[in-house]
């Protein structure tokens, strides 16, 4: 489901990128197939370097469907940059993808925080996030943060939220160990 990415899903994934109901919430808006061709090779340069981490989101026929990233990485710390095609929203997907890749840069990479930055007239986006059992509403506690990503040069106004390595790994477990014991129960 999560691959590096490369060259060759580009032209799967810039026609989903482009849509009126994807492209406003993506962090890149390419002007061309040519300019997100470049923008892909720079962003896997970038994660040669270290600074950021970027996946491709496939569906179970491993055709492209969306891209999973996270940005600006320091210190332990970066910021989430998920988007998936249209035709491929609300179908757990995102889910899917997220929990994936949080495995992959807690327990395979040195990081400790992700940080989400949400558009606050992105309602969807924010509803969905908040129904994650290891994500907390972070304007308040975070604020220098929140301050941060809210001094841009366009004026876009974000809600801030924060996963832990703490966090992630706790529900992981509590999961885990659900799941451990309702297979024991169905089994009796």
């Amino acid at each position: 489901m999560l691959k590096k990415r490369d060259l060759t899903d580009c032209l799967a994934l810039y026609p989903l990128l482009i849509h009126p109901d994807v492209f406003p919430y993506v962090r890149y808006k390419p002007g061309s197939y040519e300019e997100f061709l470049f923008m892909t090779k720079q962003g896997i340069e970038a994660e040669e370097r270290g600074e950021m981490i970027s996946r491709t989101i496939s569906d179970e026929w491993e055709q492209p469907i969306g891209t999973i990233n996270l940005y600006d990485i320091d210190n332990g710390a970066g910021f989430l940059g998920t988007w998936l095609g249209k035709p491929y929203h609300g179908m757990g997907y995102n889910i899917l993808a997220k929990e994936m890749f949080f495995d992959e840069v807690f327990f395979h990479h040195h990081i400790e925080t992700i940080f989400l930055r949400i558009r606050k007239e992105n309602l969807r986006s924010q509803k969905a996030t908040e129904k994650i059992p290891y994500v907390t509403f972070a304007n308040y506690t975070k604020s220098s943060v929140y301050e941060s990503i809210n001094n841009n040069p366009k004026g876009y106004q974000y809600n801030l939220y924060e996963i832990t390595k703490d966090a992630y790994t706790l529900y992981s477990k509590k999961n885990a160990s659900q799941l451990t014991e309702h297979a024991h129960q169905m089994k009796a």
